[in-house]
């Protein structure tokens, strides 16, 4: 009997150690290259062996299909209206990153039924199973529905470009999060940057300002440089880390990949104790309180 206890306990350990990390890539302001990012960082993902699915929720305005050369018939909101299963609205990449896009009419999760909801759960729940990273490829700002995401999500990789009113934004977006769950960890970026410098002055002002006004550590992923590689990837819908391997923002593209996934490793150290989809409890929790 207690050898059958402890084969339970392990398989319950074991499960909840499969369970993939839900991760958000923002932007205060639209224009910063967030979701090339999402798609090449997702890529590099995958050929290091993780197995990564991208949600793209920028609603309306949803691009990872184009940038990485494919089609997307159908959407998440396909799946909610129990039109169609979840891997009829799911599409892959050549470089075998699945996607799927948000599509129109998404509101406040306040505003759907019980039975919409428990779709989105379930589906969630599915992913989280089968992939080691769902990245949530979110429009710029925050509007109502995106705000309940965001604050159940488990991390949030912020996109910021050197301009002071890119930086304003991006600081006013994690500050926003942040006052609704100071747990949240929050990753920084700078795209599109002149130079070496340039970028690590717009990340180390960022980091400044989180920690001296609202003591909040943010872990640093470093920058990338403005090349002219990427425009030439996005008009023949491939990606530069794919087209151009040997150009300089592909490998520094590598190093911030690296550097993410250390990071990951230190989380996982930490809280190896703790095991459980906080994020599917905290959405839950965020449903159930709205509609009391």
């Amino acid at each position: 009997m207690k050898d059958q206890a402890e084969k339970l306990r392990q398989s319950m350990l074991e499960n909840d150690a499969n369970i993939g990390r839900s991760i958000a890539v923002i932007s205060g302001k639209g224009g910063v290259g967030k979701s090339n990012f999402t798609t090449n960082f997702a890529t590099l993902l995958a050929k290091s062996g993780k197995r990564v699915v991208i949600l793209d929720m920028d609603i309306g305005m949803g691009n990872v299909h184009i940038l990485v050369g494919k089609s997307a018939k159908y959407s998440l909101k396909d799946y909610l209206d129990g039109n169609l299963a979840l891997e009829d609205v799911m599409f892959s990449t050549s470089d075998g990153v699945n996607y799927i896009s948000g599509g129109s009419g998404m509101s406040s999760l306040m505003d759907w039924s019980p039975v919409v909801f428990s779709r989105l759960i379930t589906g969630l729940e599915t992913l989280q199973k089968e992939y080691d990273f769902v990245l949530f490829d979110m429009g710029a700002g925050i509007v109502e529905w995106s705000l309940d995401l965001l604050t159940s999500l488990d991390e949030l990789i912020v996109i910021s470009t050197a301009e002071p009113t890119s930086i304003m934004d991006a600081y006013s977006m994690m500050k926003f999060i942040h006052l609704k769950d100071d747990s949240k960890t929050f990753y920084i970026l700078c795209n599109r940057a002149f130079n070496t410098e340039e970028g690590q002055d717009t990340t180390k002002r960022l980091k400044t300002v989180m920690e001296r006004f609202l003591e909040k550590e943010v872990v640093v992923l470093g920058s990338l440089p403005e090349d002219p590689v990427v425009r030439q990837a996005v008009r023949q819908q491939s990606l530069f880390t794919t087209l151009y391997p040997d150009a300089p923002i592909t490998q520094t593209m590598h190093k911030i990949v690296k550097q993410f996934l250390n990071h990951q490793v230190e989380i996982e150290e930490v809280h190896a104790a703790e095991k459980s989809n906080k994020f599917l409890s905290k959405l839950k929790s965020i449903f159930s309180k709205g509609r009391e």
